[in-house]
């Protein structure tokens, strides 16, 4: 008699669908690490740019210290230009009025020492007429009974160290009052500049010392 073992071919299905289901779990698993690894490259960039993001703000951070220490400097050393500028402006003014005052001194002392020097170069049988100066400039106009006479005045006036080098600019023979009197009429020129007097040396510099 035939036996037929109806059991055993009932599980067969379950033990196949069994495979299934296990063959299908293997397959999910494999998609969940796709996606584990993509999140976490994601992550890791989004990381990177953060990072890089965040040391380009400390350069910029970096710079933009940099640029206002420069321009407070900048603005340092524009007060102290001004305050040069202002020192220098104040050391000419200072210039200027010394020199004024000196110029002044010395066109008070000029006509007096010119007029001093000229009558002491005054040779025998001459006279002048006119003195007339100028900042630099002295102007004669004389009578002499001879041309000797003149030319004594000329060297007279060269050996004065202020008078720069007398120029005889015209002579003139004409007659005199008594008989045969002969009068030479003469105008000359010459340059000047007197020295300005040496400062006094300050208390004690010039004093010899104790022995």
């Amino acid at each position: 008699m035939l036996k037929i073992n109806l059991l055993a071919e009932g599980k067969r299905p379950v033990v196949a669908r069994k495979e299934a289901a296990t063959s299908g779990g293997g397959a999910g698993s494999s998609g969940d690490l796709g996606n584990y690894l993509l999140i976490a490259g994601i992550v890791l960039g989004l990381l990177v740019t953060a990072g890089w993001w965040l040391m380009l703000s400390n350069r910029i951070s970096n710079k933009q210290e940099q640029i206002a220490e420069a321009k407070r400097e900048v603005e340092e050393l524009k007060a102290v230009i001004k305050e040069v500028e202002e020192y220098k402006r104040k050391k000419a003014d200072l210039e200027r009025k010394i020199q004024i005052i000196n110029d002044l001194k010395a066109n008070q002392r000029g006509p007096v020492q010119i007029m001093d020097e000229v009558s002491k170069g005054l040779p025998e049988l001459l006279w002048l007429t006119s003195l007339e100066t100028t900042n630099t400039n002295v102007s004669l106009r004389g009578s002499a009974f001879n041309m000797s006479a003149v030319a004594n005045l000329i060297d007279n006036l060269d050996r004065v160290e202020a008078f720069g080098e007398p120029i005889l600019q015209d002579a003139t023979q004409r007659a005199g009052r008594g008989a045969r009197t002969e009068v030479y009429d003469f105008r000359l020129s010459f340059p000047y500049s007197f020295k300005a007097p040496a400062a006094a040396p300050a208390d004690g510099a010039g004093a010899p010392a104790a022995r």
